[in-house]
């Protein structure tokens, strides 16, 4: 604090939404409605958190930083969750709030914006829709198809579970302290009936498939399928980021219904 202004810490990625077009466009894409049941990751100085609260009559917020923790709870129509949100039980969250599906929302830090996705995904049931801001190089990773350098783990995991959009960009002036990367949102909206298959195999074949990328999967995916006594036929003389997402899932369904003693021998090419 500074005469009462709150320093940007690094260490918490803080960059500040500044630009009143931007928040308006932001708060108009999420159109929040009286009642919803709404959580906002980040609020920081309470740019979205304010029109959002008008809105909504009363707002969740998880907040680490100390200081902006203490200041948001000033505000009556504020819940603040003071805490690393990579720790927040969002099931526990939309139980406070008497919701069976919770909107979360906010502007993610950049620099564990990864983790954060990963994290929500564990509670994806409980979720109407999401909307972040994020670096737009790690949108164009989540929305990315096929056969493009920015398709990968990221894509596949969150395509799995989600439809995403980027629904607007936001250029680092928008911000203070400005960034030194480009930014943008997305909109995410959990698919209805996502195929039913054990998140852990699937995060592992494909943390594998896309562990050297630049090679033939043969090399990676093909060997880890023969460790994993794979019988089924699977077209190892590609990269990784030529398999589209449903073809991994109809992967990992396939290899978690193996017998555990399985003696099969992988018919990869």
């Amino acid at each position: 604090m500074k005469n009462g202004k709150h320093i940007a810490r690094k260490r918490f990625g803080q960059h500040f939404l500044t630009d009143g077009a931007i928040i308006d466009a932001i708060v108009d894409l999420i159109d929040p409605r009286p009642g919803q049941a709404m959580v906002e990751i980040g609020p920081g100085l309470a740019a979205l958190t304010q029109p959002l609260v008008e809105r909504l009559g009363a707002l969740t917020v998880i907040e680490l930083d100390r200081d902006l923790a203490q200041r948001l709870r000033v505000h009556r129509h504020l819940t603040v969750i003071e805490s690393d949100v990579l720790k927040v039980d969002f099931r526990q969250a939309a139980l406070a709030l008497d919701a069976t599906k919770l909107r979360v929302v906010g502007n993610l830090p950049y620099n564990i914006s990864t983790p954060i996705l990963f994290h929500l995904l564990d509670y994806v049931t409980v979720i109407e829709d999401q909307y972040f801001m994020l670096q737009k190089e790690v949108i164009d990773r989540m929305v990315a198809h096929p056969s493009t350098a920015a398709y990968g783990r990221l894509s596949v995991m969150l395509q799995w579970r989600y439809a995403m959009e980027n629904v607007l960009f936001v250029p680092p002036q928008s911000f203070d302290p400005p960034p030194r990367v480009d930014s943008a949102v997305v909109r995410m909206v959990p698919h209805l009936n996502p195929l039913a298959l054990d998140v852990g195999v699937l995060s592992e074949l494909v943390q594998v498939a896309f562990s050297q990328r630049r090679k033939l999967l043969r090399h990676t995916l093909g060997q880890w399928l023969q460790q994993k006594n794979f019988a089924g036929e699977f077209d190892a003389q590609r990269r990784a980021e030529e398999v589209p997402v449903a073809e991994y899932l109809r992967l990992a369904l396939a290899l978690a219904a193996l017998p555990l003693a399985s003696k099969g021998q992988a018919a990869v090419q």
